[in-house]
């Protein structure tokens, strides 16, 4: 396994989107994984979006090839690092941000998001260069 995927690019997966499809299926042979968090943010869309059992048998067919990453200690203290570090820069993240950007350090993972704003803060994360919709 070499990637962790970012909430908002396997969103753009689910809903077809060419870039984010041509990219994650590229990436998948190197082995693609999510943390928990990104399953309960994209569960919470499809729970309160449109057309919620179409996109639900979209996220079964892709976690049928994706390992989905728990929240351990090791995750939970680089969480702490991380968000002590960015507070004490005057950078506010988003909690769930933390939590995936801990999980990809953690599990030595590069991260694919097109949420550049909050993760190239992250001291040490890897991000993949196409990420970025």
């Amino acid at each position: 396994m070499t990637f962790l995927v970012d909430s908002d690019r396997v969103i753009d997966y689910l809903k077809g989107q060419p870039d984010a499809v041509v990219l994650l299926q590229g990436l998948a042979t190197d082995g693609v994984a999510i943390s928990i968090v990104t399953f309960g943010e994209v569960y919470e869309g499809i729970y309160y979006g449109r057309d919620p059992a179409h996109y639900e048998a979209v996220f079964r067919s892709f976690l049928s090839s994706t390992q989905v990453l728990g929240v351990s200690r090791t995750v939970a203290r680089r969480f702490a690092v991380i968000s002590g570090q960015l507070r004490l820069r005057g950078l506010p993240t988003p909690a769930s941000d933390l939590w995936i950007a801990a999980t990809a350090l953690a599990h030595d993972l590069t991260l694919v998001t097109g949420n550049l704003r909050h993760f190239d803060r992250v001291p040490g994360l890897r991000i993949h260069p196409q990420s970025k919709p």
